[in-house]
């Protein structure tokens, strides 16, 4: 599976929603992503990485994609990051 194929996966399911998803290991099943969503307002760290796994749940479940690091923000919480970082 390919990272836009991810990223597609997870933007189709959470409109609004921003993904950045990386193969690091380049084997096609382990990934990365940085994921920017306006539904995770209000919500734990964890829900939020379930909204995120039940938009690629079909490929997990089916072992197409062993592995997903998820780090997960709020538009907010993203723009300080961004702020703090210049």
């Amino acid at each position: 599976m390919s990272p836009e194929a991810i990223q597609a996966l997870i933007e189709q399911a959470l409109p609004g929603a921003s993904a950045n998803v990386q193969d690091p290991n380049r084997d096609g099943q382990h990934f990365a992503a940085i994921v920017v969503a306006p539904q995770f307002e209000g919500l734990t760290m964890i829900k939020q990485h379930r909204l995120v796994n039940d938009a690629i749940k079909e490929h997990l479940d089916s072992g197409m994609v062993h592995a997903m690091q998820l780090k997960t923000y709020t538009p907010t919480q993203w723009q300080s990051m961004s702020v703090q970082l210049q």
